[in-house]
């Protein structure tokens, strides 16, 4: 028993720390606070370098154009989207699924005002490379848009009214526990991926001897590509963990669903051009079409059996 009683405080203790209301609440003033202090220095970076007061081994798309600048604190609301995705799993699977497809909509925001810095305005509009590429990520960002609204609104009709956790059964209650823990281990594997991702792309392009252009083309992929790595052994976890809440068959379609729509997104990380924006765009349509097909299946089986006797 005093074993249970201590494991307990430890739960209690580091729930608190890491995924509680107040810790949320915390984290997002701080990372407010940091990415406007971000924005204002990437600002005067370029400001220096347009100034020459700094030199650069190579050029950089990130330090030629203020609009630029947008990057850096989109990168920090990225961060901030991790954390409410590691802080939602324990909470909701489905919508643990949709932080993942905001946080890759938002990357693909991102590339936008990288892009914006260098397109160039002419009459060849659709020969122009990275013109056309630009043109290929408003259309996607719209679709994801449009997916995860969709993705929402089947997730909010398929929920029902909030239960106490007291009332639940005793396995859900377990599976939710479960949750917990993973959601407290994956928070300083983010947070040490995070900053090993970061010192690694640095020391990299800045550090050593390279082209500081060889390494922006990759910027994109910092940190997220390694991230929805880490998601795909998260995802299959709760499939396997799920098995102990329910063995309903629509639930593991629909989690196994979820995991082929995660390694899409990995994958888009792998190509570029129009073939990475085909893989993000068909990866949370196809996320969106497997949770609406499991409500509908839901609702198959709760409809009472109506009687057949002749």
């Amino acid at each position: 028993m005093p074993t249970s009683n201590s494991s307990t405080r430890y739960f209690d203790f580091f729930y608190a720390l890491l995924l509680s209301e107040n810790t949320r609440r915390k984290s997002e003033r701080f990372i407010v606070y940091i990415a406007v202090i971000s924005f204002i220095a990437h600002l005067l970076l370029i400001l220096a370098v347009d100034t020459g007061l700094v030199s650069l081994k190579g050029p950089t798309d990130l330090l030629i154009n203020p609009i630029a600048a947008i990057y850096t604190p989109f990168s920090f609301i990225l961060i901030y989207e991790v954390y409410l995705l590691v802080y939602y799993l324990p909470k909701s699977t489905s919508i643990y699924i949709g932080k993942q497809y905001e946080i890759i909509t938002l990357i693909v925001i991102r590339r936008i005002f990288k892009d914006l810095s260098k397109v160039e305005f002419t009459e060849d509009w659709f020969r122009v490379k990275e013109d056309l590429l630009f043109t290929y990520d408003l259309i996607a960002t719209v679709l994801l848009f449009l997916f995860i609204f969709a993705f929402y609104r089947f997730n909010k009709s398929a929920s029902g009214p909030p239960s106490e956790p007291g009332s639940l059964p005793l396995a859900t209650q377990r599976f939710i526990r479960l949750k917990n823990i993973l959601a407290m281990v994956l928070v300083p594997v983010f947070l040490v991926l995070a900053a090993y991702s970061l010192g690694n792309w640095v020391y990299e392009n800045f550090l050593i001897d390279k082209q500081v252009e060889a390494g922006i083309s990759d910027f994109n992929k910092i940190f997220f590509d390694e991230f929805f790595t880490v998601l795909i052994v998260t995802d299959v976890l709760l499939l396997l963990i799920s098995f102990l809440h329910t063995d309903q068959f629509s639930r593991v379609i629909r989690n196994s669903g979820f995991i082929i729509s995660t390694i899409l997104i990995k994958l888009s990380f792998s190509v570029e051009g129009l073939l990475n924006t085909l893989f993000i765009v068909v990866a949370v349509a196809f996320g969106v079409l497997i949770l609406g097909i499991h409500n509908l299946y839901d609702q198959l089986e709760d409809k009472p059996e109506k009687a057949t006797n002749a």
